[in-house]
């Protein structure tokens, strides 16, 4: 599993990457940059639902960056300079049992060659939904196991301002991402797996970047 300390430094090096090199459209002046808040109460839930069991690998472990143009958060179709990224350390996922989390890393999710589960893209449309409430569509590429697919994924937003907190539900199947389904007794995982995310963002000059 990823140290704390190690963590930080591998947000340090993301955040940097995400101010110093160029977008793929050039950002307009007055864009705004978040960061996924690493203190605050985050969730990652990756739950399986098989036939004869339903448990949940669940983590704190997330991080990422948004950047949107000079409009910032406002209703907007495909917002100019929109980019985004996020990763989830897969390491850390937490099913409640000791024996069926290593089998799980190290057997199926490969954590030691494929430690993260990424999505990057961009923002596709913004719609408010209510005083300090949006809905976010942003599509890209969710990676896991060293295989990318396409992903369109709709997040509610809490906050008008920073800190924001996000929700965001999609499902994927295994078998997309090359990964085997396992049948032994103490590991009854569906090929039908839905992910949960609930975590919080602040602005990047509040994080100390």
């Amino acid at each position: 599993m990823t140290s704390w300390p190690l963590r930080l430094a591998r947000r340090t090096a993301l955040v940097l990457v995400a101010c110093l090199l160029p977008p793929a459209v050039p950002t307009p002046a007055g864009a705004q940059e978040f960061v996924v808040d690493i203190d605050a109460d985050n969730v990652v839930r990756f739950i399986s639902r098989a036939p004869t069991e339903e448990f949940a690998g669940v983590t704190d472990r997330i991080d990422g960056y948004v950047r949107l143009d000079g409009g910032g958060l406002r209703e907007v179709d495909d917002p100019e300079g929109s980019e985004l990224y996020f990763e989830v350390d897969l390491a850390s996922l937490d099913t409640g049992i000791r024996r069926r989390n290593r089998h799980m890393r190290d057997n199926y999710l490969e954590v030691e060659k494929y430690p993260y589960a990424t999505f990057r893209g961009g923002v596709d449309r913004i719609r408010t939904d209510g005083p300090g409430r949006f809905r976010v569509v942003a599509s890209g590429t969710f990676g896991v196991h060293g295989v990318e697919r396409p992903l369109t994924v709709e997040c509610r937003v809490d906050g008008a301002a920073p800190p924001l907190r996000v929700g965001c539900a999609f499902g994927l199947q295994l078998s997309d991402f090359d990964i085997e389904i396992p049948r032994i007794m103490f590991l009854k995982l569906s090929n039908d797996i839905r992910v949960e995310l609930d975590f919080h963002l602040t602005a990047a000059s509040e994080n100390g970047s």
